[in-house]
This record gives structure tokens, sequence and C-alpha cells, in this order.
């Protein structure tokens, strides 16, 4: 069986779905692996390395993806309305798609996994169950976001993290603030620590409490009746209350009047971002403070952030670089491509290298997008039907 490794073409995007490790894992498994000339080079790893791990280097997509029985990509596919190569059209019909796609913001979409009858798998809505932890492309992401958001708050910040004590005077610490803390917030939160910053962090989940000062940091939240129920059975967080939020907002408009750096990290999966700071409590704060908004591409945390932009306002810098993951890339396709040699493992049998997939199996479930001509997932079935 043949797996193909395309290069991604979207714009901004440097990561690629397989490396050189994980192309010598999927051959030991008896699969055959293609991978586009220059699918890696954007992550440092050359044609020589995937050829050396075993690989075939395709000269381009087409001949990537004549044959391939499984296509691997970090973003969905380009179609012919984006200005790009139809990447669906260059597949195998009947082939399977894995990747990070996108399916509840581009619902479209998956007529044309259906017109190619491919069983296309979204990787990010892996159910949060203990045996897909391995699979788990956010969470794999998102650490590596949250790391960056600090050290690129750090580079754009005109002072130092740590305190120091000088023959010249006391350097004061920096006072950072993580909004939002799930992974890419807690990661966050340990590097801040780590760089000597003071840090506080805010959640309306009330199980992350705990979390935030396990590792340091003190935590900010209104903690009322509503906010011990604010957390879905998937560990996700729910919507609050307006009464709640105007409470909320309260609280963090006290609180970020005295911070230098915001780090903001809150997602709701398949809705647009909340809204955490507004452009008064961007104006509180101190000239050269620094907003990281890891949530632009959903609409943003922040009120006044710009999406691929770093832009001064009221005297404060705010960050929005796009695909935070994408900036580390080396170790983000690294990990990436071990999330997806995992989920591989799910659906090719070790014993004959064939493709088994068990429709019964939670995980897929979960995944599984389109199959045999029709779009299968509860999610989506309903709206495209």
């Amino acid at each position: 069986m043949k797996i193909a490794v395309p290069k991604e073409r979207r714009p901004g995007e440097a990561r690629v779905a397989a490396t050189p490790d994980s192309v010598k894992r999927l051959r030991a498994l008896g699969l055959e692996v293609v991978v586009e000339a220059g699918a890696g080079a954007d992550s440092a790893y050359p044609d020589a390395a995937y050829a050396e791990a075993g690989a075939t280097i395709a000269a381009d997509e087409a001949a990537a993806l004549a044959e391939a029985d499984i296509v691997l990509k970090v973003q969905r596919p380009l179609s012919a309305t984006e200005g790009g190569p139809d990447e669906v059209a260059l597949m195998r019909e009947g082939a399977v798609l894995i990747g990070i796609l996108a399916p509840l913001q581009n619902r479209a979409q998956m007529g044309d996994y259906a017109a190619r009858r491919l069983s296309a798998f979204a990787m990010e809505l892996l159910p949060r169950i203990t045996r897909a932890q391995s699979m788990d492309v956010l969470s794999s992401q998102a650490n590596l976001a949250g790391y960056k958001a600090v050290v690129d708050s750090a580079s754009e910040f005109g002072r130092a993290f740590p305190m120091m004590m000088t023959a010249a005077g006391t350097v004061a610490p920096a006072r950072v603030m993580i909004m939002g803390v799930g992974v890419a917030g807690l990661q966050a939160i340990a590097t801040a620590r780590r760089l000597g910053a003071v840090v506080s962090a805010t959640d309306v989940r009330p199980a992350t409490k705990e979390q935030v000062e396990s590792l340091g940091a003190s935590f900010v939240a209104v903690e009322d009746e509503e906010f011990k129920q604010a957390q879905t059975a998937a560990g996700y967080a729910k919507e609050m209350s307006e009464g709640y939020r105007q409470k909320q907002a309260a609280l963090i408009a006290e609180t970020i009047k005295k911070q230098d750096i915001v780090i903001c990290t809150a997602l709701i999966p398949g809705r647009k971002a909340p809204v955490l700071v507004s452009e008064e409590m961007v104006k509180s704060m101190k000239p050269g403070s620094v907003i990281v908004d890891l949530a632009v591409e959903a609409g943003g945390n922040c009120a006044l952030s710009e999406p691929g932009q770093v832009a001064v306002k009221h005297g404060v810098k705010l960050v929005g670089h796009l695909n935070m993951p994408s900036r580390i890339a080396v170790d983000a396709s690294a990990l990436y491509a071990r999330n997806l040699l995992a989920f591989i493992g799910l659906i090719v049998d070790k014993k004959d290298g064939t493709l088994k997939i068990d429709m019964d199996d939670e995980i897929i479930k979960g995944t599984l997008l389109t199959k045999d001509g029709a779009v299968v997932h509860p999610s989506l079935a309903a709206a495209t039907a």
C-alpha cells in the first residue's frame, strides 16, 4: 500500500505531514512512501533525508498522488477556486485523506471529497479519550504554539523577563497574563515562568485553577456558581452568560492594567473566538506592553488584533501571527508526523499492511467525514444532504 506526502501549498504553511523518522516507521509497517520533491524543505527536512529513510521522491504533486492509497496532509487540500492546483482532483478515486481539514469552516468541500469517493479523516475532530492521546494533533500543535507565543512576546517586549540584580540597580520582572488555559495556555505559563516572569492566568473552566497554581502562576476568575459549571463533559469551555461575562470583564480590566504581556489562547470549537480584551483594556495597559493573540484566525480574543500583522495601537504591540505552529515548523512537523503515524496504526492491518477501517471504532466515527461517496460525519451529514 502506498502513502503520499505532498508539499503544503497554503500560504504561510511551512510544516510537512511526514518526517524522515516517521517514513522509517511507516516503511517498517510494510508501507511504500512517496514524498513530493521539496515537501520538507521549509521544515529543514531535505529530500535526501527522506530518500535515505526509504521514501521515493516524486517530481511533482501529480506524480506523488496518482497511485496513493493514503494521502497525508497538514492543512486541507486546495480547491480549483483557490488559485492553485485542484488537489482533490489529483487524488486517486477512493483514496484515504488524513489531515487538519477544518470541515466545520469549509462544509462545501465535503462534497468534493464525496464526489471523489475519498475516505477523509479530520484529525482535529479526534474524541477526547485516553486511547486517542497519541494522535491528538490539536494538543501537539497547541503546545508548541503556546511556547512560541511567549518567545515572540519576549522578542517584541522592550524589557527583560526575569528580575535582575545589577550594580546599576534592579530590573523588575515582567508581568505576564495568560488568557485561556488549554494546552497552549499551560505551555505559555510554563515557558513564561521559566523565563522568570511573574505569571497569572484566567479561564472559565474551574478545573484549570489547580493546573495554573501547580505551575506557579496565580489564578484570576470570578468564582461564582456559574463558574463551577462552566466546563463540558469533553473538557471544553462553555459559552458563559452575559452577566458572567460582564463580571469577568470587570475583573480582567482591573488586572490587565498591571500586566506587561498578555497571551490570548481562548477558543470555542466551531465558533468565533470570544473577545476577552476590549479596546478600553488595551488603552489601560502601559506603553510598550505586548498582546499576543493566538486566536486571531478565529476572530481574535483581542478586539484590536489584526490577522497576520504586528500592529501598535494605543502604545501597545498587538501580535497577530497566523498559524503559530508553522513558525516552529521543525518540531511542529515532527510531532504532527508522530500523531499521524499513530492514527495510521489504527486503520492499517499490522499483519498484512492492508487498509482496515473499523466503522465501530470511536476514533474512526469521530474523525471520518466522507466515505463511499457520502458525507457520513453526524455534524455534517444533515447540512450537506
